[in-house]
């Protein structure tokens, strides 16, 4: 999951300056110091600052000097000894010209001490010898003002004067100085130095030095016209200047010079101004390090770690890391930290060469050994030896090891916290340019880090953080306006923030704005989108989006469930060791239980998932999807209790109660019961309310109890409110009040509860405690039909097979839901139906059926379908006048005999139409 972006790269090298620069020598055989090709671009137009007086008569012209050809021949000796390494042998023969005040003689020796040839560099004599070489005008003057104007834009040898280099160049191109002087000039134009800057007549003095064969020109237009540079953007146009570079240096390259491959290699990295080829990178950078240039072997090392020639590549860097080049020492020594794919870890390795890069000054080897011993990952923890690392590399400026520092000493982690010293340092990155910085301070006057919070401040940061490139501020910023907690929520801020950070690759806003999607926090009617992030962010290793995708195909109304893939996620989370993961992945188990799959379930249960144990022991306990077994039940339901599950307690005190696979004990159960009251359970509350106020079990505490069942109804429990409405309807335990009671009853039926659907609508149907109403009868029996409610079907169709108390007659309904009834065991339905095919008044006789439909009622216990039978029997053998109860035995002792004989003895008694008609009569009277 990618982190904030970091200031110090260490994927490319840092440019340097032999990099930008093509070597003299090749430069002037490529015409740089060429005075001729073309004309110059008219300065007239361009501004001429005043100097300093001292220095009026380097631009005031003058007479030149009478050289002649044996002047000139001096001239040319004495270079002739300089290229033959005969230095003092030159250099006397430039100061004999010297003393004859010859400009030409000042402007060779000064380019002597200015380049170290055969003597120590003295960049400030070299400046003084230029200068003594413009005080003359000769042909010398374009050179010596072009090379002394570096000088000054440097400081180097001399103070620096933007101004006085400014007039330099210019005066420079004035006298011809060729493409090198207006390159000088246009790069001055570029940046506003010594005058406001002038990007369009940079422009012309570029294209004018390209076309006089300078090649630094050329590679300025490209970096000009590209996507990143200055000028308007034409990639065409970047892309033809970049080629004609690589073709006017492409000449030197083959002939060895090593400068003039690195320029090349550098076109064709992939953010190079060519097209990237990494080929023919690697060609130019394996040929540059045949000459055992520490920097061309480093380089080129970096390249073959990069396409994963890793062991050439660690080969190169360490060649040129012995060689003393200090960019392949933090290279390779972060490379042997870990992390780098195809490498080989080698800590201890990897710090000694950070080590020796350090002591060589380089900042970014303290910065990265500090973060190593600061994490604690690749080496030993060791934070006291990071944040001095730290130190070092903050006390030169440097920007990232500010923020770094910063952000140290705001972690809770570290021990002690410095909260004011972390955002002293953050405001140190910020202002040394670091947008890791400025991302981490506006998250700090988000979060109310090491300062008070600050939404203004915050935002003004991490946009500022943002619009540098910089996606972490994009993403803290987006989340920030979803939460709306420091920041006003604004859901269409979020979506940009968190759409651009996913641009940039987030990974964590990827999972950030798939996650709002599926929850419902932004608005998406299409699963898509929502999935692809995920399934993008979990791919690429990001642990919490495996998570999110669990979890959505379990709960999300997004995206239609799928418990196999969310179980499929959730091992993938659990894998890589998300600390969420197990959980997710045990309520998954959970869902798919609910749904029958009781081995998921188990696992779920197994895995210690409290509701999950719970669950288990229902299924133990009323034998779903197991075989009924009250000591597993108990059992799970202890481990439940002792994690704390409310449920589990209410279940433990019903077993309890009831003497469910233990000895019936009051005592224990009310206590389970009360725990679980405690715990906020609804459903133990009612039931403790409910043997509080009937005083059973213990004695009766009306008040107590009849309060505690209005806490559980007014929380929502459908039993409570099933309970307080038929007890008030009827006045059991309390005074009766129909008004109160329909009230319950109705919020419990509401609440979807079929018992108190079917209460309400046999009250209305039957009169029980109010006025009969066949419409809200049939409504309510309708609604416990639809939940599948047995006693409804029957009540309901009863009453539609014979239209009575003012429900409308539909005989093929009424049959429907009687047989439906019946069908589900209801003895009642069984008896009803049984006696109706008897008698034939509604349906069509059917003496066979009848005789099963009894059968099975009788054999249920149905008191009028018992007595029915007996009826049957005594009338068939002309035995009225027995006593029913030994009619009764006679039928227990058939119905408890095989079962098929059983029935088959009903039917044939039923043969009899005496036997039928008293049986008919019998169920009537029942």
């Amino acid at each position: 999951m990618p982190g904030p972006t970091l200031t110090h790269s260490f994927v490319h090298r840092t440019p340097r300056l032999a990099r930008l620069l093509i070597t003299s020598a090749v430069i002037a055989a490529l015409g740089g110091c060429a005075s001729g090709g073309g004309g110059t671009l008219d300065t007239a137009s361009l501004p001429e600052p005043a100097v300093d007086p001292r220095y009026n008569n380097w631009f005031d012209g003058g007479q030149s000097p009478d050289m002649g050809s044996m002047e000139w021949g001096q001239v040319e000796f004495g270079r002739q000894a300089i290229e033959q390494g005969n230095i003092e042998e030159g250099i006397e023969q430039f100061q004999s010209l010297m003393r004859r005040d010859y400009p030409p003689a000042y402007y060779e020796l000064a380019q002597i001490y200015d380049d170290g040839i055969g003597v120590p560099r003295d960049p400030a004599r070299a400046a003084r010898l230029y200068g003594k070489a413009l005080e003359t005008p000769s042909s010398v003057h374009k050179h010596a003002a072009r090379k002394l104007a570096k000088l000054y834009l440097a400081g180097d040898g001399v103070e620096r004067n933007e101004t006085l280099a400014y007039r330099l160049a210019k005066l420079s191109v004035e006298e011809q100085g060729g493409g090198s002087s207006l390159a000088l000039l246009a790069d001055m134009l570029v940046q506003g130095i010594g005058v406001s800057p002038k990007p369009e007549l940079a422009i012309e003095l570029y294209q004018q030095a390209a076309n006089q064969g300078y090649p630094n020109a050329m590679k300025a237009l490209a970096e000009a016209y590209s996507a990143n540079g200055w000028a308007e953007t034409n990639i065409g146009q970047s892309r033809s200047y970049a080629q004609r570079y690589a073709e006017a240096i492409k000449p030197q390259a083959q002939a060895g010079d090593i400068d003039a491959m690195m320029q090349l290699a550098a076109l064709y990295e992939p953010d190079g101004l060519l097209q990237p080829d990494p080929q023919k990178r690697l060609e130019w950078l394996e040929r540059a390090a045949e000459s055992n240039n520490p920097e061309a072997l480093g380089e080129a090392g970096e390249a073959l770690l990069a396409t994963g020639d890793t062991q050439r590549g660690l080969d190169l860097l360490t060649r040129a890391a012995d060689a003393g080049d200090v960019e392949a020492m933090e290279h390779l020594g972060k490379a042997l930290l870990g992390g780098t794919p195809g490498v080989t870890a080698n800590p201890e390795q990897g710090a000694q060469w950070l080590e020796k890069a350090s002591a060589q000054g380089s900042t970014l080897a303290e910065v990265t050994l500090g973060r190593a011993y600061l994490e604690g990952k690749t080496l030993p923890r060791q934070a006291d030896k990071g944040i001095a690392m730290l130190e070092k590399a903050a006390r030169k400026d440097d920007p990232l090891a500010l923020a770094v520092l910063g952000d140290t000493y705001l972690d809770p982690d570290i021990n002690p916290t410095n909260p004011q010293r972390g955002i002293e340092y953050l405001q140190r990155g910020h202002e040394a340019g670091s947008e890791y910085a400025t991302a981490l301070l506006g998250e700090a006057y988000l979060t109310g880090n090491g300062v008070a919070p600050d939404g203004v401040r915050a935002i003004q940061y991490l946009s500022d953080a943002a619009d540098r490139g910089q996606i972490f501020a994009s993403r803290i910023l987006g989340e920030a306006y979803l939460e709306g907690r420091i920041l006003k929520r604004d859901d269409a801020e979020a979506e940009r923030l968190l759409r651009q950070a996913v641009k940039a690759g987030d990974t964590t806003a990827m999972t950030k704005l798939g996650e709002a999607f599926v929850d419902g926090t932004l608005q998406q009617s299409e699963s898509g989108e929502a999935l692809s992030l995920l399934e993008k962010a979990a791919n690429s290793g990001d642990a919490y989006a495996m998570v999110v995708l669990g979890r959505a195909y379990r709960d999300s109304e997004l995206i239609p469930q799928d418990l196999q893939r969310s179980e499929q996620w959730l091992t993938r989370a659990r894998e890589a060791g998300h600390n969420s993961a197990e959980g997710a992945l045990s309520r998954t188990y959970r869902a798919l239980g609910e749904q029958g799959d009781i081995d998921a379930l188990i696992r779920a249960a197994e895995m210690g998932d409290p509701a999950a144990m719970a669950d288990l022991g229902r299924a133990y306990l009323n034998g779903q999807g197991v075989r009924q077994n009250y000591r597993q039940a108990r059992i799970w339901f202890k481990r439940a209790y002792d994690e704390g599950h409310a449920g589990a307690a209410a279940s433990l005190g019903r077993m309890y109660l009831k003497g469910q696979g233990v000895q019936r004990n009051a005592k224990y159960g009310i206590d389970y019961l009360r725990s679980a009251v405690a715990r906020g359970h609804a459903g133990a509350r009612a039931d403790l309310g409910e043997i509080l106020l009937k005083g059973e079990l213990v004695a009766a505490e009306p008040e107590r109890g009849l309060e505690m069942l209005r806490q559980a109804a007014r929380n929502g429990n459908s039993g409570a409110r099933l309970f307080l409405g038929e007890a008030y309807l009827a006045g059991n335990y309390v005074e009766k009040d129909v008004e109160t009671g329909l009230r319950y009853l109705n919020q419990s039926a509401e609440s979807g509860n079929p018992y108190a659907a079917r209460t309400l609508g046999e009250a209305y149907l039957n009169g029980k405690g109010v006025e009969t109403n066949p419409e809200l009868a049939e409504k309510w029996l309708s609604f416990a039909v639809d939940a599948g409610d047995p006693w409804a079907k029957s009540l309901l169709g009863h009453a539609k097979l014979y239209g009575t108390a003012g429900i409308p007659k539909d005989v093929d309904q009424g049959r429907r839901l009687m047989t439906e009834a019946a069908d589900a065991g209801h003895s009642g339905a069984q008896s009803a139906l049984g006696s109706e095919y008897l008698q034939g008044e509604a349906l069509e006789l059917d003496p066979e059926r009848g005789a099963e439909l009894l059968f099975q009622a009788a054999s249920s216990g149905n008191r009028t379908a018992r007595l029915a039978l007996a009826k049957a029997y005594l009338m068939a053998n002309g035995l009225e006048g027995v006593d029913e109860t030994q009619a009764l035995l006679w039928l227990d002792k058939v119905i408890d005999g095989d079962s098929q004989i059983a029935l088959q003895t009903m039917r044939e008694l039923l043969q009899d139409p005496e036997a039928i008609e008293a049986a008919r009569q019998a169920a009537q009277v029942g």
